[in-house]
């Protein structure tokens, strides 16, 4: 008998051991009982939510907070396929290699994000071009 033949009589076994345990359980339980079904859970799941508080909402005077500058992001995607002032390193999403000015391939690099620093393109992930 070959391998394969012999695989697949064991399969049909374990196959029918198996229907024929589900089926002794069965009978098993009362009639017109079913299985026990674990509750359905929400996800994220949800703390209930807190007694009212009947105590006055006492708020601060309305005080503005002085405006915060955000600080420039570290790429930038290219414009018109060149990359804008500023953010000269030219980096690529398929190989995760970036190129810096006067680089050996940096005129020809298509860039598909645009670095102010080679820093903060290692921080993402890319690596130096060797050439």
């Amino acid at each position: 008998m070959s391998r394969w033949m012999k695989r697949l009589l064991l399969l049909a076994v374990v196959g029918m051991l198996g229907a024929a345990l589900l089926r002794a359980r069965r009978r098993q339980q009362p009639a017109g009982t079913t299985a026990p079904v674990a509750p359905a859970s929400t996800w994220p799941p949800f703390e209930p939510a807190a007694a009212a508080v009947t105590e006055p909402d006492v708020t601060e005077p309305n005080v503005t907070e002085p405006a915060v500058a955000e600080p420039a992001p570290d790429w930038v995607p290219p414009v018109d396929g060149a990359c804008p002032d500023g953010y000269p390193i030219k980096a690529n999403d398929n190989s995760h290699i970036f190129h810096v000015p006067g680089g050996r391939f940096y005129a020809r690099t298509v860039a598909e994000r645009c670095y102010a620093t080679a820093e903060a393109a290692e921080r993402d992930g890319y690596r130096r071009a060797k050439a």
